[in-house]
């Protein structure tokens, strides 16, 4: 349910700007030949010449709409081009729509707050530059009329066309105005100049609409297309939502709305005006009530996010009619491909924006046999993302059994699927300064193919100044800390032999751990620098060495306390023990590090980050201490 946000301290100018029929001007502006005709872009399908997604204004005045299929357009208007979306994967590719839209982004954001809502449509947040705008050159002492800005749609000016100009210059440029209207034509003359500089860098024409909130920005850039603009000024506000039909409204237009014209009549904006605030509060709840009875005033709390890339990505397809999927493995096929898109869509936004997805969501259509009108849907299913295109492909195809176990219950009947996607969301920015654990890895000298490793594996270290590529080293050896190094020396005859016999017996034992491989795999001798930075950092790992076998029950009982993972001993900057130990600031663990560890590795160290209530006690070998327990010497 919608929810009302705080009004902004001071006055603001947003602009929100739509691409015009923006895939037919891709296609345009890939072959030139289809300017200025009839022209409509269809998706991949090829039911009754596929449908429409987008349609030139050349072919709309044929009576040509994008709920036709392309056959019915062909009827309406023969002459009309059908361009077929690019195929990938035996289903649309919109990446190259995608990519254009990047470019119009990129010229939008230098003027202020941009936030991409979707494919072809952009918020931007011009308050800053309106501000600066009025303060250094104000419209009506500026010598240089914008001419584009003169051509803008000011709601509640006289509509005459012979002297329409006139009266926006006027507006524009008028002295006594206040200061909200004079922002909002600081803002206006600031748009068309976007608005011109996409035109002349991309060829795309774009329309827009500008107000002093999102809401009513959102509502009047369609308003006049193609290649206009729309202001609202304060005083206009009333008038323009008075009659708007109430499903016009964002948010409005499916439950909440039906509910509002079948429980309270409300058919406009304006009949919402006929409401006390605590008469809504009582139909709807105190959020959503007060929420209703600021839009019925064109009253919106909602702020733009600095926002340029998607919030999410997804990847889906359509099966209607007699190509419904009917089976466990022609869905298989199908989210595996749908997989394979998406796994290489959140990879590159790893790898260009640094920034990583937390969850995989399956949602899908479905029907039982004889009953596709059902009121029970398909339930969307949800679980943490895992990089790679396997991993994704197998938590999808679990996702789906799970959804469809619950969607037929106990009923075991056929059933068929009509729509699929998948959808990577909850994407975060990786933090500055964030380190991989592959920072402590073997020097940046490594050769050492990474064809085996995962994706997210293969990571760009900024302190080396270049990818690094590591594998698994099998050679186990860490740097001893100084008091170690001295009881070596004082015992080197001894311990030579035994040593070796030691680290012999624990790399045996650690292979025998199956698919885990110790951390101490990891940290093979490398260079001075990354030792240093190392003992830098506080993290001392040491073997021991020559101990003795008169200090065998001393290492029986590190091992018991190191299982414990007493907090107060991982201090970084304190005394070194004599025995094996590794010591840090848990408050200093870098999450992003702890997630590329293994499993067990992850459980345990979330546990000296957050100590459960009642540790219990775990067999050798389950902790991250097994791993850097002293050896003991065999008898």
């Amino acid at each position: 349910m919608p929810v009302a946000r705080p009004e902004p301290q001071e006055p603001r100018v947003i602009a929100h700007v739509d691409m015009d029929c923006f895939y037919v001007q891709v296609e345009q502006r890939r072959n030139p030949a289809l300017r200025g005709q009839p022209t409509a872009v269809v998706q991949y399908n090829d039911w009754k010449g596929g449908g429409l997604i987008a349609v030139s204004y050349e072919a709309r005045k044929f009576g040509v709409k994008r709920s036709m299929r392309g056959d019915e357009a062909k009827m309406v208007c023969p002459s009309i081009n059908l361009v077929q979306v690019p195929v990938a994967r035996d289903k649309a590719d919109l990446n190259v729509y995608r990519s254009a839209g990047s470019e119009v982004v990129a010229i939008l954001a230098t003027k202020g707050k941009c936030e991409r809502a979707s494919i072809d449509e952009v918020y931007l947040d011009l308050t800053d530059a309106a501000k600066e705008m009025l303060l250094e050159s104000p419209p009506e002492l500026s010598e240089l009329i914008f001419e584009e800005a003169t051509k803008s749609n000011i709601l509640g000016l006289p509509s005459d066309v012979s002297n329409r100009e006139d009266s926006v210059r006027a507006w524009l440029y008028q002295v006594d105005a206040d200061y909200q209207d004079k922002l909002l034509s600081c803002g206006a003359i600031i748009v068309a100049q976007l608005r011109i500089k996409v035109l002349e860098e991309t060829q795309f024409t774009c329309s827009a609409g500008i107000a002093h909130n999102k809401m009513l920005a959102k509502l009047v850039s369609g308003m006049h297309k193609p290649a206009q603009q729309t202001v609202v000024p304060s005083a206009a506000v009333q008038d323009f939502l008075v009659s708007l039909p109430v499903k016009k409204m964002k948010q409005l237009g499916g439950k909440l709305g039906s509910s509002l014209q079948d429980d309270l009549g409300v058919k406009t904006v304006g009949d919402l005006l006929n409401f006390t605030e605590e008469k809504l509060q009582e139909f709807y709840g105190v959020n959503t009530g007060t929420w209703l009875w600021k839009i019925a005033r064109g009253i919106s709390g909602e702020e733009v996010e600095d926002r340029l890339l998607p919030k999410s990505h997804g990847c889906g397809k359509t099966f209607p009619g007699p190509k419904a999927l009917k089976n466990n493995a022609s869905v298989k096929t199908w989210l595996d491909r749908l997989c394979e898109e998406l796994s290489e869509r959140i990879q590159s936004d790893l790898n260009q924006n640094k920034r990583i997805a937390q969850t995989l969501t399956l949602h899908a259509r479905a029907c039982k046999e004889n009953e596709c009108d059902s009121i029970k849907k398909f339930p969307s299913k949800s679980c943490p993302l895992r990089y790679g295109t396997g991993k994704i492909q197998e938590d999808a195809m679990k996702l789906f059994e799970s959804g469809l176990h619950d969607f037929l219950g106990s009923q075991n009947t056929k059933w068929s699927i009509t729509s699929l996607s998948v959808a990577a969301t909850k994407i975060f920015d990786i933090p500055s300064g964030t380190n991989s654990i592959l920072r402590y890895i073997k020097g940046p000298n490594s050769t050492v193919s990474p064809a085996n490793l995962d994706p997210p594996s293969v990571l760009e270290d900024p302190s080396l100044g270049k990818k690094l590529h590591v594998t698994p080293n099998h050679e186990e050896h860490c740097e001893p800390s100084s008091s170690e190094k001295e009881e070596h020396e004082n015992n080197s005859n001894l311990a030579k032999p035994h040593q070796a016999k030691e680290e012999k017996r624990v790399s045996k034992k650690l292979t025998e751990v199956k698919g885990t491989c110790s951390i101490l795999k990891f940290l093979s001798q490398s260079s001075p620098v990354i030792n240093e930075k190392r003992k830098f950092d506080g993290l001392i790992c040491s073997h021991p060495g020559t101990e003795s076998s008169s200090k065998q029950n001393k290492a029986e009982e590190h091992d018991k306390s190191a299982r414990s993972v007493d907090k107060d001993k991982f201090n970084a900057g304190g005394s070194h023990s004599s025995s094996s130990t590794w010591m840090f600031n848990v408050e200093e663990i870098d999450p992003a590090v702890v997630e590329e560890l293994p499993p067990e590795i992850q459980r345990e160290i979330h546990g000296w980050i957050r100590p459960p209530k009642n540790s219990s006690s775990k067999k050798r070998g389950s902790t991250i201490s097994s791993y850097f327990r002293p050896a003991r010497k065999s008898g």
